[in-house]
């Protein structure tokens, strides 16, 4: 963890800044007075979630806990002091236990310094209401459009509160599935979290490996994307005439080739049912360490969730 958080600070020695003590990576021109500050925690074994997403036009700071662990309510406290504003500061949070705990707890004590501090909870991933993990439904890539919103929002200058009225629509109209082919292996572990046979595939799969609906035998990608849609699209739901972003995200371990692949039967069952794809998202976003498989987003657009993804943005993963 430290040596990942040294390294990404050093490539981007111009833009970013890193504070050991808290697993802590921020911009180096923040805190702002005329922004509102957007800190996002949540464990490693997720990226380039959420560390990687730190820049202009996105995340202020992120402060990672331990692989699949959140972040200790002491790490949040204090990203959340270094980041203050006059504007506030928006602490956003995937739907897991451990991250509500330590968020709400922080908050409550910045609070009683005197901070201007506010939550959000993500919670985009419709395979399963509850689990070990989750309080409600759990917050899985869909994560991505609401800080990419929320950030573009708060670098437009708007006050807290409509940053959050912001992330709060846009959190309303993404909905997440993901499907495993294999479990990941975390480091401290050296073992697979759970056993897929061969033939086998978890539908609905969490981001830490939490089972989703149910095991069934290995389909074809035609198939597995039907799973996916059937799933995801009744759920808003959304409907023809709708516009929508598509992201396919890859779970650490299968190769880029193949979420095209999904994307593209995706893209076209959508046009079958009238709904039409505004933008693509295909890549990996919000991982599961080495997890072979996918997730699928699907986000209903406006004018203003238009304008609020396209607004520019610098993070730390650059092409060229």
């Amino acid at each position: 963890m430290p040596e990942m958080l040294t390294g990404i600070a050093l490539a981007n020695p111009d833009t970013l800044k890193y504070v050991p003590e808290y697993n802590l990576i921020y911009r180096a021109d923040a805190p702002r007075d005329d922004k509102v500050s957007v800190i996002q925690g949540s464990g490693s074994g997720h990226e380039p979630a959420h560390v990687m997403v730190v820049g202009k036009g996105m995340l202020d700071a992120a402060c990672p806990g331990d692989v699949f662990a959140a972040p200790p309510m002491e790490y949040v406290l204090e990203t959340a002091k270094l980041l203050r504003s006059e504007k506030g500061v928006l602490l956003l949070v995937n739907n897991y236990t451990g991250d509500r705990m330590a968020f709400e707890m922080a908050q409550e004590l910045a609070e009683a310094e005197g901070m201007l501090v506010k939550t959000l909870f993500i919670n985009d991933d419709v395979a399963v209401q509850d689990s070990t993990w989750t309080v409600g439904r759990r917050g899985v890539a869909g994560n991505f459009f609401v800080m990419k919103a929320v950030g573009a929002a708060s670098e437009a200058g708007a006050d807290l509160d409509d940053v959050i009225r912001v992330g709060e629509k846009v959190n309303s109209v993404t909905r997440t599935m993901g499907i495993a082919l294999t479990a990941c292996t975390p480091p401290a572990k050296g073992s697979p979290l759970f056993e897929l046979g061969d033939d086998e595939m978890e539908i609905g799969v969490g981001i830490h490996g939490e089972p989703g609906r149910r095991r069934a035998k290995l389909a074809s990608a035609d198939e597995i994307v039907d799973e996916l849609l059937g799933a995801v699209v009744p759920d808003l739901p959304y409907a023809s005439g709708d516009e929508v972003a598509l992201m396919i995200n890859g779970l650490g371990g299968t190769p880029i080739s193949e979420l095209y692949i999904l994307y593209g039967i995706a893209h076209r069952k959508l046009e079958e049912k009238g709904i039409r794809v505004w933008r693509s998202y295909v890549g990996e976003y919000c991982t599961s360490l080495d997890m072979a498989g996918a997730s699928l987003t699907l986000v209903k657009v406006d004018d203003e969730i238009k304008g609020l993804l396209e607004a520019p943005a610098e993070i730390a993963i650059r092409v060229f």
